[in-house]
């Protein structure tokens, strides 16, 4: 095949690859990236969660397709019809191209899901802020595994991270202790526990009523403000920073994408 290139710029190299049936080209481009500025100056609190995947701290609620739970049992029939297949057989090769293809697109519709999202965040908000999910802990919870793997929360922060950094918005994560969820967003007082079945709500203290993803999403918000209040203060030369200072505010991923893939279909 021959296919022009999409971008201007000198090709560096050329990676051939499979996945299932099917083969790509991938082949990164040098090329010139002016200095990223970002339009809007919103912000906003993402939190992640098993039963809604992402809650913003505008209320907006964004499920995923979770395409392992939807098609797991015909996951299943075809893993079970293929073990049936005498090893070394025609059918037994047919039936592993068969089930590899269903494992790719299962994969790939996670993926457009994860790349859509990460990719509208950064144009809306200049600030978002994020937890930092403890996510090899939690898929150690067979009861939650399946699911956040479903999901995909760690691809999800680091896509979003170098999508931030390439259109000049931030991405604050905040300490993975802070009590996002049992803290009030109206007052501030901290419910004493708040079991992961509650999910909404009474604050003993002003009465208000709080969604339990919504009220984190909030928390999360006000914290990333603060962080980058702090952070840009001190970056004035105010009292209190020197070198042995620390911002409490995680950079967004220094991974900046210099290059361009070009994925061809052969």
């Amino acid at each position: 095949m021959r296919e022009a290139l999409r971008f201007d710029g000198k090709p560096l190299s050329a990676t051939l690859s499979r996945e299932a049936d099917r083969w790509f080209i991938s082949i990164p481009v040098a090329i010139d990236r002016p200095e990223p500025v970002c339009e809007s100056q919103a912000t906003v609190g993402v939190d992640l969660g098993v039963s809604t995947a992402i809650t913003l701290s505008t209320g907006e609620k964004i499920d995923s397709p979770k395409p392992l739970k939807k098609h797991l049992q015909r996951l299943r029939r075809r893993s079970r019809s293929h073990s049936r297949k005498q090893k070394g057989s025609a059918n037994r090769r047919k039936s592993a191209r068969k089930l590899a293809k269903f494992h790719a697109r299962i994969a790939h519709i996670r993926q457009d899901w994860t790349h859509k999202t990460t990719t509208e965040l950064p144009r809306r908000f200049a600030v978002i802020g994020i937890e930092d999910l403890n996510v090899r802990g939690m898929v150690a919870n067979e009861k939650l595994a399946r699911s956040i793997n479903d999901i995909g929360f760690y691809e999800f922060r680091r896509q979003l991270e170098y999508k931030a950094a390439r259109s000049g918005s931030t991405v604050v994560v905040v300490n993975r202790w802070f009590p996002s969820s049992k803290t009030c967003s109206i007052c501030g007082v901290k419910a004493e526990k708040m079991p992961l079945s509650v999910r909404d709500w009474t604050c003993a203290h002003c009465g208000a009523e709080h969604d339990r993803d919504v009220n984190a999403a909030l928390n999360i918000q006000r914290e990333a403000l603060a962080t980058v209040s702090w952070a840009g203060s001190h970056a004035c030369g105010e009292e209190g920073t020197g070198r042995s200072r620390k911002t409490p505010a995680k950079p967004a991923s220094l991974k900046q994408e210099i290059t361009h893939g070009l994925f061809v279909h052969g």
